[in-house]
């Protein structure tokens, strides 16, 4: 009999996040620490057991796709095609229906996932590229376009309020999404720029002009997330995104890091050709899906 019920304590967010480890193993998990501090009466995290034994995990919240709830099922390798994955489902879409939401997405990994989302009416809405750099021991330094100053966020804590307001706003308006991205200032100092010392600001005197950080992996703390690459519109084409990211390839180099990850949507070419430059190559692809609450 398979048990479905919130994780609750950390013990249980514990168990939460090493599912989430074993079924994406190539992507930094938030520890419990983290997701402590994003916890709202929006969010439902569950485990999913049978008799005492560990088979899967969920979350269902309100997602970041203005209108859009977001929900994810995820089992055990090597526990499924037990009816697990569709119990967590079940009641993730009960908790995005009561919050309101009437369409939901997911993101999913492999072929038979697909084929799981299908039989739910959920279809394919677009795709995200991995793309991954390792990281040398000598690092060549940013070519930082005429006028442009580059400081660090822990050199400058004052400029991280203004820069959510002043370059992030504008700059999730252009993602290549659609509905648009709705990203509150909470949310982006909650999740979006959390590593002070790894986020880097381009200013020209005094305006904030780009930006690039970098997420810490406490669990393999030789590797680094990408966060958010933005430069304001009248600086585009510059060369002033690659020299963000490229300092914080040398910042990573200097911190002992050995390899950089990022994920980039379909329509968002440009950041993805800026990445090749710098010697990313791709690993994955994940498929992002959409369908209807209820679910079918």
């Amino acid at each position: 009999m398979i048990g479905i019920r919130p994780a609750e304590t950390d013990a249980d967010l514990e168990a939460w996040r090493q599912v989430r480890i074993a079924v994406l193993p190539n992507e930094r998990t938030a520890t419990v620490g983290e997701i402590r501090r994003v916890e709202n009466p929006e969010r439902l995290m569950l485990l999913a057991e049978a008799d005492g034994e560990l088979l899967g995990s969920g979350v269902a919240t309100r997602s970041d796709i203005g209108g859009h709830g977001s929900l994810t099922p995820r089992v055990l390798p090597d526990k499924r095609r037990r009816g697990v994955g569709t119990a967590l489902l079940v009641r993730l879409a009960e908790h995005v229906e009561s919050l309101g939401f009437l369409r939901a997405g997911s993101n999913v990994d492999d072929q038979g996932s697909l084929e799981f989302a299908h039989r739910f009416g959920f279809t394919e809405h677009d795709r995200q590229v991995e793309q991954v750099r390792e990281i040398g021991g000598d690092e060549p330094a940013p070519a930082v376009p005429d006028g442009i100053e580059v400081v660090s966020l822990a050199e400058r804590p004052e400029l991280f309020a203004r820069a959510y307001h002043e370059l992030a706003v504008e700059a999730l308006e252009d993602f290549a999404v659609t509905p648009k991205l709705e990203i509150s200032y909470e949310d982006w100092e909650r999740e979006w720029v959390t590593w002070p010392e790894g986020s880097f600001i381009g200013l020209h005197g005094d305006e904030i002009v780009g930006c690039a950080s970098l997420i810490r992996d406490h669990d393999r703390p030789e590797r680094a997330e990408h966060g958010l690459t933005a430069v304001r519109r009248d600086w585009r084409g510059r060369g002033l995104a690659k020299a963000l990211k490229q300092q914080t390839i040398v910042w990573a180099a200097a911190n002992g890091l050995a390899e950089l990850y990022t994920w980039t949507q379909t329509g968002n070419e440009g950041m993805r050709a800026v990445n090749e430059r710098l010697g990313y190559h791709t690993r994955s692809t994940s498929i992002t899906v959409r369908g209807d609450i209820p679910l079918r």
